[in-house]
């Protein structure tokens, strides 16, 4: 008779203990790493479990240590806007992918400003999850400062929020993607070199207008008039262009703070009769492949790697959940410039 014969049903942590020969708080810990448990008692409780097929119970394994097996990737955005948006999009599913190469749940949460502000806090710090991946873009959002007050491990994508100290951060370098861009434009002969800037509430569109007004500078070049602000739509892109033309028609490129605007900038330019490239050219920001690539002309655009950020993200609070000491700092990932037709 096999070990699964003495048993009907499934096995528990008893059955584990007796089959090892130890006691069941030795199979417990054993099953859990305790340290203290001898080599020899381990490798018999963890061939006991093998052989009678047990599995603890995960419900009753986190009241022992307290974890969930679970960590929130919490988006501080309406969901209009985060589902309309390729890069959220991206993040979300590379969220899911890395969590769950490590054997972690991803609990999806959206927090909407300050109306989910309290409903977001109670579920964190309720223990439901072992730590938390934040995208909190806005430089007024209440989230990180609140979420500094809890004891949950917290790694933040991008700007969290105008805090800039304490914070576990992953970020991407903005103002370098804007000045490869203009730079670009600049070797292409460009000298009126306009953009359309994401919201100025936002750190990376600061970051990357900061980035086109300091390389226009260093060229010897004006950048008076020549910025108009927009939402990251594609309507929020097409407006901002029709505008930059009606006031500037001499300009002849466009720098653009993200590939979903470049799309409206190219609608824009068409329906006035501007040739791309040959009268305006045009750089985005992300090339986020399903995007980027499509357009007509295909869009020249800088390059990041939201995957890249999140693995990265995924590494360090799985560090903090392990218990190991990590000085709170911003990791800055590179970005690149991927040449298509439009410029």
């Amino acid at each position: 008779m096999t070990a699964h014969g003495n048993h009907e049903g499934r096995p528990t942590l008893e059955d584990v203990a007796a089959f090892a020969g130890v006691s069941r708080s030795t199979a417990s810990r054993a099953l859990n790493d305790d340290p203290n448990v001898s080599a020899r008692a381990r490798e018999a409780v963890r061939a006991a479990a093998a052989d009678l097929g047990y599995s603890p119970n995960q419900a009753a394994r986190s009241l022992v240590t307290r974890r969930t097996g679970a960590v929130a990737v919490v988006l501080s955005e309406p969901e209009e806007v985060l589902l309309g948006d390729p890069y959220r999009t991206a993040v979300m599913r590379a969220g899911y992918r890395e969590l769950a190469a490590t054997g972690i749940q991803m609990v999806l949460m959206f927090c909407d400003g300050r109306a989910d502000l309290t409903r977001t806090l109670r579920f964190l710090e309720g223990g439901h999850v072992d730590g938390a991946l934040v995208f909190a873009p806005h430089q007024a959002d209440p989230l990180p400062r609140a979420l500094r007050l809890l004891r949950l491990p917290v790694v933040f994508g991008g700007p969290a929020g105008g805090v800039a100290r304490g914070v576990h951060v992953i970020d991407f370098d903005n103002e370098s993607g804007a000045r490869l861009a203009v730079e670009h434009l600049v070797s292409r002969g460009r000298r009126r070199i306009a953009t359309v800037a994401g919201p100025q509430d936002q750190t990376a569109a600061v970051h990357r207008l900061s980035g086109w007004r300091k390389t226009l500078a260093d060229a010897g070049l004006d950048s008076a008039g020549l910025a108009e602000e927009a939402d990251f739509t594609l309507d929020g892109g097409r407006i901002a262009m029709d505008r930059l033309l009606a006031r500037e028609p001499t300009l002849d490129a466009v720098f653009v703070a993200s590939d979903v605007m470049a799309a409206g900038v190219l609608q824009s330019l068409g329906a006035a009769g501007r040739r791309v490239p040959a009268d305006v050219a045009v750089v985005g920001f992300d090339d986020h492949p399903a995007l980027a690539a499509a357009m007509n002309p295909p869009l020249t655009t800088v390059h990041q790697d939201p995957a890249a950020q999140v693995r990265q993200m995924v590494a360090t609070l799985t560090t903090l959940l392990a218990g190991e000491t990590l000085p709170p700092r911003r990791q800055v990932l590179p970005v690149s410039l991927t040449l298509r037709e439009s410029a």
